[in-house]
């Protein structure tokens, strides 16, 4: 067994829900950044700009 053999299992316990997290993290970001340019196409072929209060006529 590999517990306890220079503390390697107490590291796999904070690295791999770290790893996961960060994993996690960056494919959320990912997917954000394709669905924000996306809207942006969209937006530029209807020649729309982005909506919000600072836009509004």
């Amino acid at each position: 067994m590999i517990a306890h053999q220079g503390g390697l299992d107490e590291l796999a316990f904070v690295a791999v829900p770290l790893a996961v997290l960060a994993l996690l993290l960056w494919l959320a970001a990912r997917r954000a950044a394709r669905e924000a340019d996306k809207e942006a196409e969209q937006g530029q072929e209807h020649g729309d700009g982005p909506a919000g209060p600072l836009n509004a006529p």
